[in-house]
């Protein structure tokens, strides 16, 4: 067999006959060659993760890109990771929200909620969430949260 020949099966197929591959997926499988399958495609996929959130939202779908970062597991990810889905989180709450007064809390690196005024002054609705278990629509004192800060900043 020839790097211009490809064996499948009884058939031979040229080069040019082979199906084409995504650059994603030729990196994905060099990457696995390189340093392993099993630890590459936990870190991978929270990368992807994070990549797809930020074309979601540059595509216009603040939405999309909000549920996919909310169900991430962020218990895989580096803190580098972790700052950088973050970041990616709080441009599409802050597109989604922004307008709407939220409210951040942080539980820690990668762990946050967009919180929402609801009804009266003192309770928050759930918007957005990113590595916490809270889902949105929750109800929450905004007086038993430390740290909450708003969305733009300042406390």
């Amino acid at each position: 067999m020839t790097t211009a020949t490809l064996t499948a099966g009884n058939r031979t197929m040229d080069a040019v006959d082979r199906p084409r591959r995504s650059l994603e997926e030729l990196v994905d499988r060099l990457i696995e060659a390189m340093f392993g399958a099993e630890t590459e495609r936990a870190e991978r996929s929270v990368t992807q993760t994070i990549h797809e959130a930020r074309r979601l939202r540059q595509e216009g779908d603040v939405d999309g890109g909000l549920a996919i970062l909310a169900d991430m597991d962020m218990a895989k990810a580096e803190t580098r990771e972790a700052r950088w889905a973050f970041s990616e989180w709080k441009q599409l709450v802050k597109r989604r929200f922004g307008d709407r007064g939220a409210m951040v809390y942080c539980q820690g690196t990668g762990r946050a909620a967009a919180l929402v005024s609801h009804g009266d002054g003192g309770t928050l609705e759930v918007a957005a969430v990113l590595g916490m278990r809270w889902k949105p629509g929750k109800l929450v004192s905004g007086r038993s949260l430390r740290g909450l800060r708003s969305l733009n900043g300042g406390a």
